[in-house]
């Protein structure tokens, strides 16, 4: 882009996140060029190659996914709940609109269907261009796009879905009402009878009280309820948590019931394994603490 283009967030040759829900810290990353900054109808809309981490995608000035280290979050997401299911057909992805949950929900062979339905064109139509590596999963013969608001879009879908995965941004904005109760219950009545939804689910160091308050209105709605997460250096204190439900008490998230082979794991994934699947559970005392107060 040209040398006179400026943004508030880049400054010497630098981009700073910021810190909407994380006050007192901010990302840093060093640009090596500008690819593109689109203002679309629901959000702000940074791309740029940066000297360490590839291409970085930008909404809202909250860092999304950089190449070097979106598989993580998007093998974690996809993964722990495709895994816990013992057939999973139909697949509906909210938001995602980079293409990396539909890459990776594409790896499993159960899969019939994949539906994706992201509010804001612009991301689907800048990753294909700009991050070709995620957006592969657009290419799949299996899935079909809807451009709307997931809580519209839920709004009458009764037993389709037998994984939900809600791949959103920060509770504010185009993302904030997919962290409220009406939402998880849009959720549940949409799952299919063994059914099971994971939603980005927001760091532990920073965010344990929106984690409580989502996770106490899920146990009233779902018959099993759990927090799980994930290293990623790029999002704020290098974790990010999934909030995994199940309308089947029968299952346990906890550990797959469904496992790759280690030949097979290590062809289709870098992050996730059958033995991280189960250490995700594994929470710090602190967190441990906060969550048996709401049991």
């Amino acid at each position: 882009m040209s040398e006179t283009f400026s943004h508030p967030q880049i400054q010497d040759g630098w981009f700073r996140e910021k810190p909407t829900l994380w006050p007192g810290q901010a990302m840093c990353l060093e640009i090596e060029e500008v690819l593109c900054h689109e203002k679309s109808l629901y959000q702000d809309v940074l791309i740029f190659k940066s000297t360490q981490y590839g291409t970085v995608l930008v909404l809202d000035g909250v860092v999304q996914c950089t190449e070097r280290d979106e598989f993580s979050y998007q093998e974690m997401i996809t993964h722990i709940p495709m895994n816990c299911h013992s057939n999973p057909e139909k697949v509906l992805v909210i938001g995602g609109g980079d293409g990396g949950v539909l890459r990776e929900v594409a790896k499993h062979e159960s899969v019939k269907e994949i539906v994706l339905c992201d509010i804001d064109e612009s991301v689907i139509r800048l990753s294909k261009k700009y991050l070709p590596g995620m957006a592969i999963g657009f290419d799949n013969p299996k899935v079909t796009v809807h451009i709307g608001d997931g809580f519209e879009f839920l709004k009458g879908k009764v037993n389709s879905f037998d994984i939900i995965i809600t791949d959103a941004s920060d509770p504010v904005g185009p993302a904030e009402s997919l962290f409220q109760v009406e939402y998880f219950k849009l959720m549940k009545n949409a799952l299919r009878p063994g059914g099971i939804i994971s939603t980005q689910g927001e760091c532990q160091w920073l965010h344990l009280n929106l984690i409580t308050e989502v996770q106490s209105y899920c146990r009233d709605i779902f018959s099993v309820v759990e927090y799980a997460y994930t290293t990623i250096p790029t999002y704020p204190s290098g974790q990010i948590g999934f909030i995994l439900c199940s309308i089947d008490d029968q299952v346990n998230l906890k550990k797959p019931l469904r496992k790759w082979s280690e030949e097979e794991e290590e062809k289709l994934c870098r992050y996730y394994n059958s033995q991280i699947h189960e250490a995700a559970f594994i929470l710090p005392q602190f967190t441990k603490n906060a969550l048996k107060k709401i049991s």
